[in-house]
């Protein structure tokens, strides 16, 4: 940060100092007290802590978004798999269906054909 920079470059003892720029700039930079300093150090420190624990909590909840992502992308395919698997079983059981109605109607038609036939051959 700028601040420490300046700090640094900042005697404590000296009320005022100057600091030498590049080219013929001078700035001339009013020391603060130890005190003062003390509680911007105070609220740099603040400023660190907070800026931690919000970079740990992004990092926690990526990890958690990511694991519930994989959670839910795990649940969606496992739900259209079962699905699936549902509407194929009723395919199978319409196709069983389709075949024993074909038997019984092929069983219709040839019982008709003999009774025709019989019945032709009475008259």
């Amino acid at each position: 940060m700028e601040l420490e920079g300046l700090q640094k470059r900042i005697k404590l003892s000296d009320p005022k100092e100057t600091i030498e720029g590049e080219g013929e700039h001078c700035v001339e930079v009013a020391a603060a007290s130890e005190e003062t300093e003390l509680h911007i150090q105070r609220i740099l420190d603040k400023i660190n802590s907070f800026t931690q624990q919000v970079s740990e909590i992004l990092e926690a909840g990526k990890a958690l978004f990511k694991d519930l992502s994989t959670e839910f992308e795990e649940r969606l395919i496992s739900i259209h798999r079962e699905q699936v698997e549902k509407w194929e079983e009723e395919m199978k059981e319409i196709r069983a269906h389709d075949s024993a109605n074909e038997a019984a109607g092929s069983l219709l038609r040839d019982a008709q054909f003999h009774l025709f036939q019989n019945v032709h051959e009475d008259s």
